[in-house]
């Protein structure tokens, strides 16, 4: 079922959490695949856990819209439509354009040099090719700004849209040349936030997201298969 047969267990105290966490991951790395159902029996194994709380992580994932749950059948991993990703992506550049320019304005000389730090690990996870701790680096990146944006009602909505698409963005970065590009709008978001140049940052911001947006829609239209085939044309094959 798994690439590997050993066992991984989780620490108790963490388990909640970190469960739906490792099942996440399995998805958004494509070692389970759209439209698969997921093996609740080989990741109570795998993880050390009874089917309880691996039923309660998989709910917490429905939510998110990584499963949908089929009654008779389970927990199956869902997709992600090209028709949704086009829909919430403008949405979230909109959002992540205005707390640029807010966090221009707001954050502290320390936030920004906390951010500084954040890009320059993430320039260390690129070089070495780790997806996951570049994506994860990423993440927190855009989190700092929308904190430094000293706005919670603009944060507030942009967690309601984020998780529809955090998929998506995992895999937005489709090839080695649209890596190195979205790392290089970083270097540029940076700076732009250091200059505090509150206009150029927000632009930047909003740029950024829809260049994954386009990224995307190139390899959906293409029909190209990426990272385990997370995102699909809406009406494809299941």
């Amino acid at each position: 079922m798994f690439a590997n047969d050993q066992t991984d267990p989780l620490i108790r105290p963490a388990l909640a959490v970190e469960l739906v966490d490792r099942i996440r991951a399995l998805i958004m790395e494509g070692e389970l695949r759209p439209g698969d159902k997921v093996p609740e029996k080989a990741l109570t194994v795998r993880f050390g856990v009874s089917r309880t709380p691996v039923r309660e992580a998989l709910k917490v994932l429905a939510a998110e819209g990584y499963v949908r749950l089929v009654p008779n059948r389970g927990a199956v991993v869902a997709e992600v439509t090209l028709a949704e990703i086009e829909e919430v992506f403008p949405v979230i550049a909109a959002l992540e354009g205005a707390a640029g320019e807010l966090a221009a304005r707001h954050a502290t000389d320390k936030e920004i040099a906390a951010i500084r730090r954040l890009n320059d690990k993430m320039h260390a996870a690129f070089e070495s090719g780790d997806r996951p701790a570049y994506f994860d680096l990423n993440q927190e990146i855009h989190s700092a700004i929308l904190a430094a944006a000293r706005n919670p009602t603009l944060r507030q909505q942009h967690q309601m849209v984020a998780h529809r698409v955090r998929r998506a963005r995992y895999q937005a970065n489709l090839t080695p040349e649209r890596w190195t590009e979205a790392v290089l709008e970083h270097d540029s978001i940076v700076e732009a936030l250091e200059a505090r140049s509150a206009e150029r940052l927000g632009r930047l911001m909003k740029t950024h997201l829809e260049h994954k947006l386009n990224s995307l829609r190139r390899a959906i239209t293409a029909d190209e298969t990426f990272s385990g085939g997370n995102c699909r044309s809406q009406g494809s094959a299941q």
